[in-house]
């Protein structure tokens, strides 16, 4: 059986309903069979991965044992929700950790000649169709007030970005502890924005030579399944046919 990832969108009726899930739901995760490695995050205000934040949603990104453990897990998971959206997510790539958990380590294994360079790198071969990207950082305390200063601008790139289908803004902490989740036609485009948008670029820059995380993660993923509604919809349904992707 082969370990899986996931990630979860979840709107709850009230703010309170999602503070408590938040600081209830760990006690529940923590007692969950086959579950791997979780985190349960805050989200940000709509597509924006600025400052801001939707006080009534709330996102999960989790690793699993297998599919048998997920489908347990879902089949008792946030009763009270008013909408909730799922995914299910192949690593294939990346770098970085996150809380020292190695969420990359279950990534398929390249053969032949190539293989000791790709893994170095950590660059599985990209699969085509829509591809999920997770980002997050341990931002340094004295390194905060630049990064906030750059979000804005960033976040405006991004949302303009060509063959971006969704994106959502996550944290663990109002401070410090922030990502964004984001899903893509496929990897050119995802990369496209990552290397040629001005401010971006800059960001990135600015992050090597001020050292601004203490802790990063940047993973690429390859969603096979989800299931429900973010907003109203499912950003991987195929509009032509009404289904899932496969």
């Amino acid at each position: 059986m082969t370990p899986i990832a996931s990630f979860h969108v979840i709107r709850h009726p009230s703010a309170f309903a999602a503070m408590t899930h938040l600081g209830l739901g760990r006690v529940s995760l923590a007692r969950t069979d086959g579950l791997d490695f979780w985190r349960l995050l805050g989200t940000g205000d709509g597509r924006n991965t600025g400052p801001g934040a939707d006080l009534r949603r709330t996102a999960l990104f989790a690793m699993w044992a297998n599919d048998e453990s997920l489908d347990h897990y879902l089949a008792n998971a946030w009763p009270n929700a008013i909408e909730a959206w799922h995914v299910r997510l192949r690593v294939v790539g990346g770098h970085g950790t996150w809380h020292g958990h190695d969420v990359l380590a279950d990534s398929p294994q390249p053969q032949g000649q190539q293989q000791a360079l790709v893994q170095s790198q950590r660059q599985q071969p990209i699969p085509d169709g829509p591809v999920a990207i997770i980002t997050r950082a341990n931002v340094r305390l004295r390194r905060w007030s630049a990064f906030r200063a750059a979000g804005p601008a960033v976040s405006e790139e991004l949302n303009a970005a060509p063959g971006l289908i969704d994106v959502l803004g996550i944290g663990e902490a109002p401070v410090g502890r922030l990502g964004t989740f984001s899903l893509w036609d496929d990897y050119a485009s995802a990369r496209a924005f990552a290397y040629q948008q001005p401010h971006h670029r800059q960001v990135i820059r600015d992050t090597r030579a001020g050292r601004w995380y203490g802790e990063e993660l940047f993973a690429r993923f390859q969603p096979f399944e989800s299931t429900g509604t973010w907003d109203g919809r499912d950003p991987l349904a195929r509009e032509s046919t009404g289904t899932n992707i496969p």
